[in-house]
């Protein structure tokens, strides 16, 4: 899945008799992986880490939190598509990791977290600053290590790496001891063998099946997901998209696997999916679903999602298969390969293409009847955004922290390629933004990145723009600033009775002098006719910059589907 995934520990590593520290083989076992960077904070019982840390080759990006290293190492691997790393100590150290493993386990990221621990003779003994981190992230981790022998630490390192990429992606945890950190070995203990990837058995007849289903199909329609550009299927699944014609919507996460302005592209769908997406799918005789899992947030009230529909299923993790939504024909195993396997010509959907792209016609955003609407010179956000994407380069990230902004960043900017939109998507993290762009732009740096946030997320992890000023990380950061948790509200308003409870920000810092004091150039965007200069600034700037723009606080994000609603139910403004 990544390049570090081809990467073997060389045999040096292994023949070399040299005595070294658990901590020694640990770093030199991270470089001969092919780690290059390492986002981290240091404690008591990850100290003999850092001890040998200067002069190692690896540079360490030290963030002022946990939970940033532990989102920035996520930034930089959804960036770069190689594996992220992230080091903190034990106790609090461990735990403040735990939401970014959440977070890469439920979006399927590599990243490979080192814990320190308690010597091992006080595990389990209720010591100071110790946690059984491994227990509690048994749930959200693909695997898992306690180190015990200095001497395995390499062929540890080896498979943890490998199994954060291999198939289906996801974070591997290595909890070591202070003791076994300490420890001097000339042994070196080879790992066992990795395990055997499956034969993919009986996938012609399986291919077969579904090219006939495509052939005799009146209304079919792509469902794609994270899973494209995590199975490296991009190109696979445009050019199949392009040999038969066949409509599309992407989820959150399959953002820019088909560019935004692609000819058979009809949106996200889903909750606040775009409505010529959401109709296609109510109306679809056949949903052929690559890299998407059947999501709530897409899938709405399951049992009316395309009711109509036959399935074909592609996912490299057949657990997936059949969990929500009986298939009729399923496609496990590299998604890469399956998708350039079917060749089922071009079916006759003239009709259905007709339907499909002249509703995506009639319902196209028209940003000025809604600045109209707003009858007055405030800030219209989704403008702001679709205009920022626009004059953006090409190659531009954007980040994005979780809330309204998020779904107008998903449902306005241009996207060209899917490692171009880095949000968090399962576990729906606030405060993931920031820290997650300075990761991608450390991972990525030719490349123009921008996070997007909100009042409520950037003051979860507000401390990174310490980071950002030490390292000189010209990040551009965007702040939507309702003065309010913009998405709790707008259900509050809706579902609650407008019972607006815990919900106002008001008393906000001002987050442009807030910036400042971390040295950080910023300025406030308060009108709509300050937002062309505003852009030209923040894409001018050659260091971190932050862009505060102050919005209407009772806008909301249209159309949305009511929880528990069919998609075809959608609420607009």
């Amino acid at each position: 899945m990544s390049p570090a995934s081809s990467v073997t520990i060389p045999e040096d590593v292994y023949t070399d008799r040299a005595p070294k520290s658990g901590a020694k083989l640990l770093l030199d076992s991270l470089k001969a992986q092919g780690v290059d960077l390492i986002f981290g904070y240091p404690g008591g019982a990850i100290m003999p880490v850092y001890d040998v840390l200067p002069g190692s080759g690896l540079t360490h990006i030290l963030c002022r939190h946990e939970q940033g290293c532990g989102m920035a190492a996520i930034g930089y691997a959804r960036a770069t598509g190689r594996t992220g790393t992230a080091l903190a100590t034990s106790g609090p150290g461990a735990t403040n990791l735990v939401t970014a493993i959440a977070d890469a386990y439920l979006d399927s990221v590599p990243v490979v977290f080192i814990t320190g621990q308690v010597t091992s003779d006080l595990m389990g003994t209720d010591a100071f600053q110790e946690v059984d981190i491994f227990g509690i992230t048994l749930p959200i981790v693909k695997h898992s290590y306690i180190a015990r022998d200095p001497a395995d630490i390499p062929g540890m390192i080896e498979e943890a790496y490998f199994i954060a990429a291999e198939g289906r992606p996801g974070p591997v945890l290595i909890d070591l001891p202070k003791d076994v950190a300490n420890a001097v070995t000339t042994e070196r203990h080879r790992w066992r063998p990795y395990p055997k990837v499956k034969p993919e058995m009986g996938q012609s007849d399986y291919i077969a099946k579904a090219e006939q289903l495509i052939r005799e199909a009146k209304k079919p329609l792509f469902y794609i997901g994270g899973g494209i550009a995590q199975g490296d299927g991009v190109a696979e699944i445009r050019d199949l998209v392009e040999r038969t014609e066949i409509p599309v919507v992407s989820t959150l996460k399959g953002l820019g696997s088909l560019p935004s302005d692609h000819p058979q592209f009809l949106g996200m769908l889903g909750m606040h999916g775009l409505k010529a997406a959401n109709y296609a799918v109510q109306e679809c005789d056949l949903l052929i679903v690559a890299g998407a899992r059947f999501d709530d947030r897409a899938t709405g009230k399951l049992d009316t999602f395309a009711p109509h529909a036959k399935v074909i299923h592609m996912d490299i993790d057949i657990a997936e298969i059949n969990k929500l939504r009986k298939v009729d024909v399923y496609l496990d195993g590299s998604l890469k390969k399956n998708l350039a396997a079917l060749k089922p010509g071009k079916p006759d959907v003239d009709e259905w293409r007709e339907l499909c792209f002249g509703r995506r016609d009639e319902y196209k955003w028209d940003y000025a009847a809604a600045e109209k609407a707003m009858n007055s010179n405030g800030v219209y956000a989704p403008k702001l955004l679709h205009d920022l994407s626009r004059r953006a380069p090409e190659s531009a990230i954007i980040t994005c922290d979780v809330g309204q902004h998020q779904m107008w960043v998903a449902q306005h900017c241009y996207f060209d390629d899917p490692k171009d939109h880095i949000t968090s998507g399962g576990l729906g993290t606030m405060g993931f933004g920031m820290p997650a762009g300075l990761g991608a732009k450390l991972g990525a740096p030719d490349r123009t990145v921008i996070t997007v946030s909100g009042d409520g997320s950037i003051m979860m992890n507000i401390q990174e723009l310490a980071t950002l000023n030490r390292y000189g990380i010209p990040l551009k950061i965007v702040l939507l600033d309702n003065s309010a948790l913009g998405m709790v509200r707008q259900w509050q308003e809706v579902f609650f009775d407008q019972n607006y409870s815990e919900v106002n920000l008001d008393d906000n810092p001002d987050f442009a002098k807030v910036a400042e004091a971390f040295r950080v150039e910023a300025f406030t965007v308060t009108r709509g006719d300050e937002v062309d200069a505003g852009i030209d600034r923040l894409l001018a700037a050659d260091g971190p910059i932050l862009m505060h723009v102050k919005i209407d606080t009772m806008e909301n994000v249209w159309p949305l589907v009511p929880p528990g609603r069919s998609n075809a139910d959608m609420m607009e403004r």
